[in-house]
């Protein structure tokens, strides 16, 4: 399938590992330029190092953008970076971060800090690039939500509430595209295996006293994740392969849209 997506070029936050670097990597292969972020400007280029010794691709086809996207002076270095360099058609708010805390233990900051930078940091850059998008006729914006929009776990609700925001202001900036030819949807992952979740399972191994591969299986036996169909963990690749496809052309029929490439993990028909 044709993406069409040759002469566009791709914002992908939180693209230095995990889902954002997959997705970033699948947009190149489809002759997308593509621009990594990061907080700081040294991990950015490490990706960019990284990303084009993997794919071969040209130099000038991966670009760096950086700033703490947690923040509205870091959301503004980063588009300031981008109104220099060229606007980007292809917005994925990938950023953010997961923890699992029980209510009891959540502060007020810890909402607060959630919400920022996993609600907030796709806010502010959609609504910066929206009007480029809107004046051209044409633009894809994705929001990298979760399966916990439709299943909170207790155990992480501030998490979970942020993954819900996301897939409401995805549907909002999407009535604004109506008729300026601009697709907006969010994407409701499933458990997915990547650094984050690795480093968080091995922490969480060592104070049970298993091993990693123990914690693995026992998610999808014991855990939150015996409702999956697949009953594994999903790769950054499989979820990269849905966003990429619908930042496409092919995808233009889609929009306002909470999509799940969630293993079956949600049991519902719709």
């Amino acid at each position: 399938m044709d993406f069409n997506i040759e002469t566009r070029r791709a914002l992908v936050t939180g693209s230095t590992a995990g889902i954002g670097y997959a997705t970033a990597r699948t947009l190149l292969k489809e002759g997308a330029t593509v621009i990594l972020t990061s907080r700081t400007e040294e991990r950015a280029n490490d990706a960019r190092d990284r990303l084009l010794k993997e794919t071969d691709a040209a130099p000038e086809k991966v670009e760096i953008a950086f700033g703490d996207l947690a923040t509205s002076k870091g959301a503004e270095a980063v588009v300031s970076q981008l109104r220099a360099n060229g606007l980007p058609d292809i917005l994925i708010n990938n950023v953010g971060f997961f923890e699992v805390k029980p209510i009891d233990e959540l502060e007020d900051e810890d909402w607060t800090d959630m919400f920022e930078i996993n609600v907030m940091s796709g806010v502010r850059l959609t609504k910066a690039l929206f009007p480029h998008m809107a004046e051209q006729g044409w633009g894809r914006v994705v929001f990298v939500a979760s399966e916990q929009s439709l299943k909170p776990n207790p155990e992480m609700m501030h998490y979970a509430m942020t993954k819900t925001a996301q897939v409401s202001v995805a549907r909002s900036f999407a009535e604004l595209g109506k008729d300026h030819g601009v697709t907006v949807n969010s994407v409701l992952v499933a458990p997915t295996w990547s650094e984050g979740v690795e480093v968080f399972l091995e922490r969480v191994a060592a104070d049970a006293g298993k091993t990693v591969p123990e914690m693995r299986e026992a998610y999808f036996t014991e855990g939150d994740g015996t409702s999956s169909i697949i009953a594994r963990f999903a790769d950054v690749k499989e979820i990269a392969a849905q966003i990429a496809f619908l930042s496409s052309d092919q995808a233009s029929a889609i929009t306002g849209a909470a999509q799940r490439v969630d293993g079956g993990i949600v049991r519902s028909l719709f």
